[in-house]
């Protein structure tokens, strides 16, 4: 019997992939002693030597700062029995891993031309060792985890579940999020962000989904592709791999729906209040948003216009799948907002925390949100921090947000960080603030935002209401414990 024929006989019940498996999907050359390729086996995969564990396959990633390989010891120290090189570092360091496998007998090389990308061809073997899977992938500027986890809550009422831990839906998130798939599970949801061009259709490979959700084409990331035109595309490569019995859902009222749903390969389903049983539809304010779908009363626990189309995506592809509209009710209805995503945290002072992620479409979403709170007497006050990743955009998008945060209400504006701040006192030069009181700090250090938070301390009282809106950088949740304590 060969190397590779016994390691798949000993390995094919303990091991995520068999030594043959790993070996065909990555293209790869294994380097390892007498003896190890049969005892091969990984039953957990990571790309950081600090999560490595007994049993891990470790992917050293190269990155513009960073190289992964300078941690294959401390990996290899920890319980990693199977690590991925590039070829490039093996053969300038080909006498250091032969050091290791002197040192860690049972350790297997696996020699590949790029980590990532075996990482990903890894994945994609994985995922074809579940045929049954009924596999959901989801994307879109925004509102990409939120509408996985109300997809969640509804088909876990049938299903056996298995999702993306938080937002891992990168490159390598998602990859590594699927090995968390196991025999068990009825229906893996997974979302798919992106960064650059083509990551959409390198995750496409990798989970082939049979229904595809996209949220919404905005201006996420614009700085790095340029423009929507260029983002929608992206976007779109969510379909790259479907077949005839593939479905795609679309939000009916974008502007990029009709290029999304164009020769996409599979049925288009058009989600959204127009094209969906859903009517009387009342903001029910901090508590969500109240609606008849199929005529049966929701209350989504989670409040704004763009948790209500996640929401109707989620019905949308439930509906698709047989369900009725009361396990649709019952599972909406489950959902609490997770961190910094349209998360209420109340107390004397209310604070709306949706400061997960901004980008100018989930900015506009806050803001009419905001703008639509009755609190009186109590009083709305919004912080704005900076967009992110806005490139030739940034600056006209920062005018546009301070605008609508003055005409929302707002009797103050503090505006935490260069881009904001700039936008904003631009537009206290011009007179187009109104009456709202407007404070800037240029950065957001640890120093401005207590210095930040002094300021609305001072200000706030009983009863108020606090927006905190800005990029994931800059952490305006750190304000929330002083603003959840200080009124009187």
């Amino acid at each position: 019997m060969s190397i590779e024929s016994a390691a798949a006989t000993r390995t094919s019940e303990s091991s995520l992939l068999s030594f043959r498996e790993t070996i065909e999907a990555v293209a790869g050359k294994y380097v390892c002693l007498a003896g190890a390729a049969e005892r091969f086996h990984f039953t957990n995969v990571t790309t950081d030597s600090r999560t490595v564990t007994d049993g891990s396959l470790f992917v050293p990633l190269v990155g513009e700062t960073q190289d992964g390989h300078k941690y294959i010891l401390q990996a290899l120290e920890q319980g990693a029995r199977v690590v991925f090189a590039d070829l490039e570092s093996y053969e300038c360091l080909a006498g250091l891993f032969m050091d290791f496998l002197e040192n860690y007998p049972d350790a297997v090389f696996i020699v590949v031309k790029n980590t990532l990308t075996a990482l990903q061809c890894a994945a994609a073997a994985y995922v074809k060792k579940f045929p049954d899977l009924i596999k959901i992938g989801i994307t879109g500027s925004s509102g990409k985890t939120t509408t996985k986890e109300l997809i969640a809550a509804v088909l876990s009422r049938k299903y056996t579940v298995v999702m993306n831990e938080g937002n891992l839906n990168s490159e390598t998130g998602l990859p590594l999020s699927v090995f968390k798939i196991r025999a068990e599970h009825e229906v893996g949801i997974f979302e798919m962000g992106m960064n650059r061009k083509g990551e959409i259709a390198e995750l496409a490979n990798v989970l082939c989904p049979r229904f595809a959700v996209v949220t919404n084409i905005g201006s996420a990331h614009i700085g790095i592709l340029g423009s929507k035109d260029a983002i929608a595309y992206e976007k779109k490569q969510i379909f790259s791999r479907f077949t005839a019995d593939c479905v795609a859902f679309i939000p009916a009222a974008d502007p990029y729906a009709d290029f999304l749903a164009e020769n996409c390969g599979g049925t288009v389903v058009r989600y959204g209040v127009n094209t969906d049983p859903v009517s009387r539809i009342k903001n029910a304010g901090l508590a969500g948003t109240e609606f008849l779908y199929r005529q049966v009363p929701i209350l989504l626990p989670l409040p704004g216009a763009g948790n209500f189309s996640d929401a109707l995506a989620a019905a949308s592809l439930a509906s698709y799948m047989g369900f009725g509209a009361d396990d649709i009710k019952a599972g909406l209805e489950s959902v609490r907002p997770l961190f910094g995503r349209s998360q209420i945290i109340g107390g004397p002072v209310s604070v709306v925390q949706d400061c997960y992620n901004a980008n100018p479409d989930s900015m506009e979403q806050a803001l009419d949100f905001f703008a639509s709170l009755d609190i009186e007497p109590g009083r709305k006050i919004a912080v704005l921090g900076d967009m992110l990743e806005l490139g030739a955009e940034s600056e006209s998008a920062h005018v546009a947000a301070v605008r609508s945060a003055a005409a929302s209400g707002a009797v103050l504006l503090v505006c935490i960080g260069r881009a904001v701040s700039a936008a904003a006192e631009r537009l206290v030069r011009e007179d187009r603030v109104g009456s709202v009181r407007v404070e800037c700090f240029a950065d957001s250090s640890d120093a401005v935002i207590s210095d930040a938070a002094a300021l609305l301390c001072g200000f706030l009282r009983r009863g108020d209401v606090v927006l905190l809106k800005g990029s994931r950088g800059m952490r305006l949740e750190r304000l929330t414990p002083y603003l959840t304590e200080c009124a009187v």
